[in-house]
């Protein structure tokens, strides 16, 4: 129950938090966002992203990149950028004749997004781990 507790805490903040994040990376990349067709400014405005989307397009809708990676095969260069995401993790043990209980933060990649020539070319999103 506590558990349950400090999540709803935790998901009502960074819920409160992700419009005023957003309309900031707006204004920080302004040319980009009112270059952008309707149809993109709409995804974006909804933190989502699409194929084809610029790169600035997707650091507007989802934040700036927890990793980067660059990578390079015969048909060209790649950029990869990862989101990682985050949980507590119950962890019970026994000690001195009581069954105790500790939360652990525990990290995972939460999206992957791959941009070819600066557009986006494939997107996954990943659910958080069920241990």
């Amino acid at each position: 129950m506590k558990l349950l507790s400090v999540l709803l805490v935790v998901v009502l903040f960074a819920g409160c938090a992700s419009a005023p994040k957003l309309d900031a990376r707006k204004k920080e990349r302004y040319g980009t966002y009112a270059a952008l067709s309707p149809e993109m400014k709409a995804a974006v405005d909804a933190g989502q992203i699409k194929v084809g989307m610029p790169m600035d397009a997707v650091y507007i809708a989802w934040g700036p990149p927890s990793q980067s990676l660059q990578s390079a095969d015969p048909s060209g260069e790649a950029i990869t950028w990862l989101y990682h995401g985050g949980y507590v993790q119950e962890v019970r043990y026994w000690g001195r004749r009581n069954l105790h209980y500790a939360y652990d933060p525990r990290t995972y990649i939460r999206a992957q997004v791959v941009f070819v020539n600066g557009l986006v070319q494939s997107f996954q999103t990943f659910p958080e781990p069920v241990y």
